[in-house]
């Protein structure tokens, strides 16, 4: 999973870049907050995010504003990274929506289990939009059972959208994705088959 890691100490982007890697991450590194800020604003952007609270051009918390006025089928994960521990600065990363926050000086452990923490949140999100995705495809395909379905009370075709009439069998194989195998039914094999079986016997005799 990628990885935004935002901070103008190269030391730190060094030390967490490392670390990272180390733990099977893919690293984006941002040396500022508009690098930071063009990195989440893609398409693609990764779905985790580090960010330092005081960076030159954006800080961390006004990154993640951004970052969270952007559609997205999963809100992403974004760690707020700070010197500041006051519970006012607190609760102000938080209010800019900041996922989670950790203080400087970190601990490497501490860290890397926030993180999963954060890579477990995206995941079961995405794998529950696709989820959304398939019954939202399953759903239409049952689209013709529902409204009223144009039948002739005479010959049972069915009229289609475009007014072409179709027998049941056929329509059905087109709109519902299934195909029709033909039998008799006990009513019918008594009133149809029957008879006809002792037609054929008698011409017979």
């Amino acid at each position: 999973m990628k990885i935004l890691v935002a901070d103008d100490e190269e030391a730190i982007v060094r030390m967490l870049t490392t670390l990272l890697l180390e733990n099977s991450y893919q690293v984006i590194a941002a040396a500022d907050g508009e690098q930071a800020w063009a990195v989440l604003s893609q398409e693609d952007a990764p779905p985790i995010a580090i960010l330092d609270w005081t960076m030159p051009g954006l800080t961390g918390p006004e990154v993640i504003r951004r970052a969270r006025s952007v559609e997205r089928a999963y809100k992403p994960y974004l760690l707020l990274l700070t010197a500041k521990d006051r519970r006012s600065d607190i609760v102000e990363g938080l209010r800019a929506g900041a996922s989670d926050y950790i203080t400087k000086p970190f601990d490497c452990d501490e860290l890397l289990a926030r993180l999963q923490v954060g890579a477990s949140m995206v995941a079961f999100q995405l794998e529950l939009g696709q989820r959304v995705r398939d019954l939202i495809e399953a759903l239409q395909h049952v689209r013709y059972l529902q409204g009223l379905l144009p039948i002739c009370a005479y010959c049972k075709k069915v009229r289609d959208d475009q007014n072409y009439w179709h027998a049941v069998e056929d329509y059905f194989s087109v709109n519902g994705d299934v195909n029709f195998t033909h039998c008799i039914c006990p009513d019918c094999y008594e009133k149809v088959a029957v008879p006809q079986i002792k037609a054929v016997v008698n011409r017979g005799e």
